[in-house]
């Protein structure tokens, strides 16, 4: 039986291991200058070397001659401890040997001293399976071992090992590697094997892995077997495991284009190639984030796994898409990952992700009216037309590269459109005193006395009935001022000033006159100032 590539190429000896350089930066300065703990926790995500580096610290700690950083790892109990076989050195896996019985017979064994080496390491995999008797029981001797004992727990869940063990050992928190650091490890197996893979196929692997050495070598072993040592970017495309960034830049240009049919269209090639789309919709949230970051920063930050070219075209498309767009569709994205972690295909969920961010107009859920007037926002702060056509901008969003010396002038646009008078009068009663009503029923009532009476320079005058000075000084309090102006804004969709005056009202106003108001205008003015409702009579 052949021994899985991961297996063979794990590190052995802290020379080789990639992307976790402060571990290893503590673990040789504790071994060098005498100041070896007790116990240590190793902590992080699946595939970044956590076991590989305990069993190199076990090696450290037995080399020839004594602890030594610089040990060679060729010796004969090197190689026991990397085979698993040597006596000093106990791995145990906490997720089948999680009782408190495996515990005592730790206690009982730990006490013996080493056999070959200096230390009895003992490496506890998966060590938050352990349940909390079984903690309690290596209590003590993690606090107060014997001096040749050390402990080394791993665990991918760090908040479910118990607060008084994480408080007995020394803490190591394993990064997840970036991208270039996993196909230097790819291409160091490639290299060992006689594997033939560009590095472009390399990066796809290394993409699919989601930051994991041992996925990303195992799925190179696969691709290895299945193509006899000869591996191309269509071999790792078709294994499913990754998607080709230029799909995740063309999906996002249909959204820019408002291509309906071009997006669904490309879902269906995908599908056809056979590609996983679980895996297509990960790739692509993963892709929006890196939108959102350079939106927001202004340029394409150096950490993102991206060539030149690609990093140019992200900060082309930041420019393109509306942010708001890149928000609704992750949060659409969430969904369809959520379903698909239910069971569910995501193909369909994917599509409809597509079409209702792409045709908002054609989904009537709350988020996407949401979603529309962020657009149209957006469009109208950048300088654009508020319209909901958002295809290629006459105008473009904020700048994502650096700025330069001299930024040169937008493209102009065709004007922002006048807001006129007639249009706020005719408001004025319909959707005005409603939007006021809703944020204080107070003010809209002070409100029923007052008209507009002109609209000049964005200024708006409204006009109060000689007998209603004292409507006309409340409404003046800066507090209810601002109410008006949130309700003129979310009609008119421009930022109004409001002063008052107290003069006659138009003609189509009711005129003022002597004498007691009838019975039906008592009724109207119960129900305005008081929001009253009329209830009849029963017979």
């Amino acid at each position: 039986m052949v021994t899985a590539l991961y297996r063979t190429y794990r590190s052995l000896d802290f020379s080789q291991v990639v992307g976790q350089e402060a571990v290893v930066r503590t673990l040789r300065n504790a071994i060098e200058h005498d100041q070896v703990r007790q116990a240590y926790l190793f902590a992080g995500p699946r595939g970044t070397g956590k076991t590989s580096m305990a069993r190199i610290l076990a090696k450290a700690l037995n080399a020839e001659g004594g602890p030594n950083a610089d040990f060679d790892p060729t010796t004969p109990i090197a190689r026991a401890i990397a085979a698993g076989t040597a006596l000093d050195v106990v791995e145990m896996d906490a997720a089948s040997q999680r009782g408190i019985d495996e515990i005592r017979e730790i206690r009982e064994r730990a006490m013996l001293q080493p056999a070959q080496g200096s230390y009895k390491v003992y490496i506890v995999d998966e060590a938050h399976q352990l349940t909390k008797e079984a903690w309690n029981a290596l209590l003590k001797l993690i606090e107060e071992p014997p001096p040749h004992l050390v402990f080394v727990f791993c665990t991918t869940e760090l908040s479910k090992v118990i607060q008084t063990v994480r408080s007995r050992c020394q803490t190591f928190v394993f990064q997840r590697p970036r991208l270039q650091e996993i196909v230097t490890v790819l291409r160091r197996v490639c290299e060992g094997e006689g594997i033939d893979a560009p590095d472009s196929a390399l990066s796809l692997v290394a993409r699919g892995a989601s930051g994991s050495f041992r996925d990303a070598i195992s799925t190179l072993d696969q691709l290895s077997a299945a193509t006899g040592k000869k591996i191309s970017v269509q071999d790792v495309l078709q294994l499913g495991n990754a998607v080709e960034e230029d799909t995740l830049f063309r999906l996002c240009d249909t959204i820019v284009d408002r291509d309906v049919a071009g997006a669904l269209v490309l879902v269906e090639e995908i599908a056809e190639r056979g590609q996983d789309l679980a895996q297509l919709t990960r790739e692509l949230l993963e892709h929006l984030r890196h939108l959102l970051l350079v939106q927001h920063l202004g340029h394409v930050p150096e950490s993102l796994p991206l060539t030149e070219e690609s990093s140019e075209r992200l900060r082309e498309q930041a420019n393109q898409l509306p942010e708001p767009s890149v928000v609704r569709l992750i949060d659409l994205l969430a969904v369809v990952i959520e379903d698909e972690r239910q069971g569910g295909d995501p193909r369909l969920p994917l599509e409809l992700a597509l079409v209702k961010v792409t045709r908002p107009q054609a989904d009537l859920a709350r988020e996407s009216l949401v979603h529309r007037v962020e657009v149209l926002e957006s469009r109208v702060h950048a300088g654009a037309p508020a319209a909901e056509s958002w295809g290629p901008s006459p105008v473009p969003a904020p700048a994502a590269g650096p700025a330069p010396h001299e930024a040169a002038p937008p493209p102009a646009g065709p004007p922002a459109q006048e807001l006129t008078f007639d249009q706020v009068h005719d408001a004025w009663a319909r959707s005005v005193l409603p939007a006021v009503k809703e944020r204080s029923i107070p003010v809209a009532s002070l409100l029923v006395e007052a008209t507009p009476s002109s609209l000049e320079d964005d200024t708006l005058t409204l006009s109060f009935k000689s007998s209603a000075d004292f409507h006309r000084a409340l409404v003046d309090d800066p507090k209810n001022l601002t109410v008006v102006r949130d309700a003129l804004y979310e009609v008119t969709g421009r930022r109004l000033a409001v002063v008052t005056t107290v003069g006659e009202v138009d003609s189509g106003a009711d005129h003022h006159r002597e004498g007691p108001a009838g019975e039906q205008e008592l009724i109207a003015l119960l129900k305005t100032d008081l929001d009253a409702t009329e209830v009849e009579e029963s017979p």
